[in-house]
């Protein structure tokens, strides 16, 4: 069956992807000041959502 138009579920999750998109960009703009050359080490980093690695 063809679609002319993308399906609304899918311009949902894309509207999604993108908040969450730029979500992460605001915290990580607003946590690298705090350190932007060397990240935590894996003992010391605070909170793993903020430094994934």
């Amino acid at each position: 069956m063809p679609q002319l138009n993308p399906s609304p579920w899918f311009a949902t999750l894309m509207m999604t992807w993108m908040i969450l998109l730029i979500l992460m960009l605001m915290k990580t703009t607003v946590h690298n000041p705090l350190n932007p050359v060397t990240p935590y080490s894996s003992t010391t980093k605070p909170n793993p959502w903020l430094w994934p690695w």
